[in-house]
């Protein structure tokens, strides 16, 4: 228990670091723009392709599950929109890239930290923490625009699963995705998106900065961060709906 305490504010002692002395901002746009290519970009395509056929899947489930005649044919658009919006797009797909990019970041920086890079940036004066970390951190707060794609393929997956399944008609499908709509889930889907966007710069390379040993442990610290990078997501979504969503 004392040493989760003692990484724990290890942890945010690191978040203060970030923030000091900061870099000249013509090296840091650069870095900054390399990081948003690395790690918003290049995870587009498989958000795309995971968010189309589990939104499709969330479709074809529920249509199959309305076994009795007298249930309404647009709850199938209606729990579509209400999965996809509130849970699978900001959350599941979160946890999906704590494996992708919170692995790339920590076995980066990792790689660093073993290769002596990090100490050599140390003993030219840079901040190192800053130059590393505060670029992912500003990349990240583009994750909403990914979320946000997330959330427009899973009901377009879901929409064509229904329609060309045979499951429901198009018109029923969209009066599924209008009943009952309420826009603050809108808002709080991209509220937990920014807090998960923050742990997924944050906690890899809070590993990968502070990982001792050779090319062995960086492997491990990979596997460290995606499991706390899960957790921690885990748990502030869980916060976060008790905070806003519950009456």
């Amino acid at each position: 228990m004392i040493r989760y305490l003692s990484q724990i504010g290890k942890y945010f002692l690191m978040l203060k670091e970030v923030f000091n002395k900061p870099t000249k901002w013509s090296m840091m746009k650069q870095l900054i723009m390399k990081e948003i290519d690395d790690l918003v970009i290049g995870s587009l395509g498989i958000v795309a392709f995971i968010s189309f056929f589990v939104g499709g899947v969330v479709a074809i489930q529920t249509a199959l599950n309305l076994t009795n005649p007298l249930i309404p044919k647009y709850l199938i658009g209606f729990a579509t929109r209400q999965s996809v919006i509130l849970e699978f797009a900001p959350t599941f797909i979160s946890i999906i890239m704590a494996g992708k990019v919170g692995s790339f970041i920590t076995s980066s920086i990792g790689t660093m930290r073993v290769t002596e890079q990090i100490d050599a940036l140390e003993v030219m004066g840079v901040n190192s923490l800053n130059y590393l970390v505060f670029p992912k951190i500003v990349a990240m707060m583009l994750y909403p625009f990914v979320i946000g794609l997330s959330m427009f393929l899973g009901i377009l997956g879901g929409w064509i699963a229904g329609v060309y399944g045979g499951f429901a008609t198009s018109t029923e499908f969209q009066t599924g995705l209008q009943v009952e709509f309420i826009p603050f889930h809108i808002t709080y889907a991209f509220i937990k998106t920014v807090c998960f966007a923050f742990l997924l710069a944050t906690i890899p390379s809070f590993h990968g900065y502070f990982m001792k040993g050779g090319a062995l442990e960086v492997g491990k610290a990979s596997t460290t961060s995606f499991v706390w990078t899960s957790v921690a997501i885990i748990l502030v979504n869980y916060i976060l709906t008790q905070l806003l969503l519950s009456k």
